[in-house]
């Protein structure tokens, strides 16, 4: 399968680089020129967490001009220049090239939308490092699934990641935001790795009150989630992710602006919109911000 990956970071170098390793024709798409020119000149290094690493071939570029139609579109930008990006991949999608967003947050969504529990960390320019596995669902937005759809499991599983399809991704994306909006901004504001997050009771006190308000707000819209059950969940997953760094916190330790608006922020919206207060997932927001008002100051 012909494939472009919008935005060469973390995740999307991940994706990119097992699927090309598997014999998809591969181009990562991203705006910073050392990051391309790195990729291009030595291939992407993966790195496991236990340290083994491994090269991957695989093709990078600043113009998606330059690829050509393909069949599939992975969206891996920041959830503020998905815009932008897709308009400027504008001259890689034909009339049934299939569009899939697996980024953070709510509010991204394209013709395809879906969600992966991978996480992976940038160690340089062409180098990540694979820091946790999980599981990867996809789903078109209108409720199908077919053919189309099962052409992207197949390809997704085939590179190892373990894919399954849905007809409710919507239920599916905030499952993984109610686990978003508890970790990704505490992990962010304490400067702690996703593990140590269970060694603070009130952190722990904090994710759970932060994740009642969003139970609160998805079973409003007739999304049937169980706070118990998001919360064995979540803690589950962070005793799996210990040494993972959350994708918020390394954007705060390189003070670029985080996707708060799309995690908690999209709780609050939606909780103003039905009349649930939302105070816990406010406090996020509003430090969030303030801390992103800092990257600016000399």
């Amino acid at each position: 399968m012909k494939i472009a990956v919008l935005g060469a970071g973390a995740m999307g170098s991940l994706f990119g680089g097992l699927l090309a390793e598997t014999g998809n024709d591969v181009t990562l798409v991203d705006v910073r020129n050392e990051t391309v020119e790195a990729i291009n000149a030595s291939g992407l290094r993966l790195e496991g967490k236990s340290g083994e690493t491994r090269t991957v071939p695989v093709r990078a570029t600043t113009n998606p001009a330059d690829i050509g139609r393909v069949d599939l579109v992975i969206v891996f930008v920041k959830s503020y220049d998905t815009e932008v990006a897709i308009h400027s991949a504008e001259p890689t999608i034909k009339g049934n090239t299939l569009v899939l967003t697996l980024q953070n947050g709510w509010g991204n969504a394209a013709r395809i939308a879906g969600l992966t529990y991978h996480s992976a960390t940038v160690l340089g320019p062409g180098r990540i490092q694979h820091a946790g596995r999980g599981s990867t669902v996809v789903g078109e937005l209108i409720g199908q699934t077919g053919n189309r759809l099962g052409q992207v499991v197949d390809v997704l599983n085939a590179a190892g990641f373990e894919t399954t399809p849905t007809a409710n991704i919507v239920q599916e994306i905030w499952s993984k935001l109610a686990m978003n909006v508890c970790t990704l901004p505490t992990s962010a504001l304490l400067k702690t790795f996703a593990g140590q997050l269970l060694d603070h009771q009130g952190a722990l006190d904090l994710m759970r009150a932060i994740l009642r308000e969003t139970v609160a707000v998805a079973n409003a819209q007739g999304m049937a989630l169980s706070e118990e059950e998001r919360w064995e969940a979540i803690t589950g997953l962070l005793k799996r992710s210990s040494g993972a760094k959350p994708s918020m916190l390394q954007d705060v330790e390189k003070r670029r602006r985080t996707e708060i608006d799309v995690i908690n922020g999209a709780v609050v919206a939606d909780g103003k919109r039905l009349g649930i207060p939302t105070p816990y997932n406010d406090a996020m927001v509003w430090l969030i911000r303030s801390l992103e008002e800092t990257f600016h100051e000399a």
